[in-house]
């Protein structure tokens, strides 16, 4: 009888997220993949807005004053979002209001663009890039996500296993008689949610951003081959981390295998385009 509950419980929840992936679908216009998208580009770009004005207002950062470090960052920032504007995204590109801010932390090897178009830049990020070619990777893989909406899609499934969450526990159990049951059951439907369908998805963003981001970056001037090397760096770097599989990023060898297979189509782009010099960035530390 419980497990009739469960399978017409689940039964429910499937045919609930499909009605809601029918309601709010779009097609990725690089990959073709079908995103779940429950929230509008303006409200995206509220919330990016709000999101950067944070961080830019918090005491702990430090935006960056040291024009050798900015001139690079604002440089290869600039070559990307023109790039963007000529791209498949280039109605979303040209709407989003564009900024970015150099960040003086030289232990945070990172970077990321919201909704919007505000983007940031941590110094730390400069050794792993090397050059402004490097960057030119790292910025377009960060410059995708935004323009591909993966936050949106992000929350989306959120909402949508929430949803999906409830119905199950009102249909087998919580609250009832045997309140044991239904929370066990939905913490190992937890779990499966969790496994099963929000951390895949955010890797498939992350491979995503590094295959359209290169063609961007390639688009923009800067040698394509300069993500391996990146990605090279990351690895060497150390930081093994978790199991791919409960990881929401591609391991290090997925993520070089995988740019190496799209590279063919990167420097055909790029072989098309005024090369830039790959100019090296500021070293860090020590000043």
């Amino acid at each position: 009888m419980r497990a009739q509950r469960f399978t017409r419980a689940v039964t429910i929840c499937c045919l609930i997220a499909g009605g809601i992936g029918l309601a709010g679908c779009e097609t990725n216009p690089y990959t073709g993949r079908r995103q779940l998208l429950m929230t509008s580009v303006g409200q995206e770009m509220q919330m990016g807005a709000q999101a950067y004005n944070q961080v830019r207002n918090d005491p702990k950062m430090r935006p960056s004053q040291d024009p050798r470090e900015i001139e690079p960052v604002r440089r290869v920032a600039a070559r990307i979002v023109e790039a963007a504007k000529r791209s498949k995204y280039a109605e979303m590109a040209q709407q989003f209001q564009w900024e970015v801010t150099v960040i003086k932390d030289d232990k945070t090897a990172n970077a990321f663009a919201l909704p919007g178009g505000k983007m940031a830049v941590y110094t730390g990020i400069f050794p792993m890039a090397k050059t402004e070619a490097g960057l030119a990777a790292v910025m377009g893989h960060e410059v995708v996500h935004a323009l591909a909406r993966h936050g949106a899609e992000r929350m989306s499934q959120g909402q949508a296993a929430n949803i999906g969450m409830q119905v199950i526990g009102a249909a087998i159990g919580i609250g009832s008689k045997n309140p044991a049951l239904g929370q066990a059951a939905m913490g190992a439907l937890g779990v499966g949610a969790q496994v099963g369908v929000l951390l895949p998805f955010s890797r498939k963003h992350e491979s995503e951003a590094d295959y359209i981001g290169i063609l961007l970056a390639a688009d923009a001037g800067y040698d394509p081959r300069e993500s391996v090397v990146l990605w090279e760096r990351m690895a060497q770097s150390g930081g093994g981390g978790q199991p791919e599989f409960m990881s929401t990023h591609p391991s290090h060898d997925t993520r070089i295998e995988q740019l190496k297979e799209w590279m063919p189509e990167a420097m055909e782009i790029y072989q098309k385009r005024a090369p830039m010099p790959a100019a090296p960035l500021p070293e860090i530390g020590g000043r």
